[in-house]
């Protein structure tokens, strides 16, 4: 009898255990690996559409069967914001819509004028982008709005003129101004305390914050082709990245800001390449694409 009793209470115990153990591994935060997804433009079918893709290539979406280009993320990464072209490409306007391709909408209406580089504020209620036209007497104008991310309450910054705007973690704008050259620069998002960063005379532009809002990647023609550098956030430090006979575009912070991916015509096409953020380890991962944008995507895979 007591040999009957002490197994059952033997069997009741590993019960118990299993059960304890069974609950703490469906309530305990288990670690769940991670991979990152990138949209970018490509002419694979002949028209420029969007798509995504990790890093490895092991995974390839097409998000639209839709002309788009210039994409950028939510904060979120549930959409995107990207310009698109009507009136025999005489109107850009800016359109966002899932990251799946679904629930497009556009957002901006003006005839004759291109609105493109859109970027997210830090908080995704915001949408800024560029405007560029000619005025009556046939000069380019390049004008930083800013919107409502629904396309509401659209307003223009009137004290800064360019383009490629980018939102810093604080809620700043980088850009690069404009006037004849291009230079990067940063501004509150009223237009207010506007510092220039680079002051070189050639074209700089495409700006980019890192994740930890102390670096700003960026291309420039300083060396007769473009190339991609990289500064602090005040300006200062300033180095390059890339060093080649052919144009390097677009940089893209990892999220973890250890790396960059960009695009390239180093091997006689249009391409997507990674390096680390001291230039190294350089390596093409997309052929026949352009335009990166990467974003982190949870539980180590791309849904569609």
């Amino acid at each position: 009898m007591k040999f009957k009793y002490m197994k059952h209470v033997k069997i009741l115990l590993i019960l118990t255990f299993l059960s304890v153990f069974i609950t703490y591994c469906q309530n305990s935060e288990i670690p769940k690996s991670a991979s990152y997804a990138i949209a970018y433009n490509s002419k694979e079918t002949g028209h420029v559409e969007i798509y995504l893709r990790d890093i490895e290539g092991k995974s390839s979406i097409k998000s639209t069967n839709e002309n788009g280009g210039y994409l950028a993320w939510s904060p979120d990464g549930k959409h995107f914001a990207f310009y698109h072209k009507y009136d025999e490409k005489k109107t850009w306007s800016i359109h966002t819509m899932n990251s799946d391709g679904t629930d497009r909408k556009r957002l901006t209406h003006a005839k004759n004028k291109w609105d493109n580089s859109p970027a997210w504020s830090p908080d995704g209620k915001k949408i800024v982008f560029s405007r560029a036209y000619k005025d009556s007497d046939n000069n380019w104008q390049k004008e930083l709005w800013i919107m409502n991310s629904d396309g509401s309450e659209l307003s223009q910054i009137k004290s800064l003129k360019g383009g490629g705007p980018y939102f810093t973690p604080d809620g700043r704008i980088v850009f690069h101004s404009e006037n004849k050259k291009s230079w990067i620069s940063i501004a509150d998002i009223d237009g207010n305390n506007l510092i220039r960063l680079t002051h070189n005379e050639a074209e700089e532009q495409h700006p980019e914050v890192s994740p930890d809002g102390k670096q700003i990647a960026f291309m420039s023609y300083r060396d007769g082709n473009h190339e991609i550098y990289v500064m602090n956030i005040d300006g200062s430090n300033q180095k390059r990245l890339t060093n080649n006979d052919f144009d390097d575009w677009y940089p893209s912070w990892s999220p973890d800001g250890s790396q960059l991916i960009f695009s390239s015509l180093r091997d006689g096409e249009k391409g997507i390449y990674i390096m680390d953020k001291d230039g190294s380890s350089v390596k093409k991962i997309i052929a026949n694409a352009t335009s990166p944008a990467w974003l982190k995507i949870a539980n180590g895979h791309l849904t569609k």
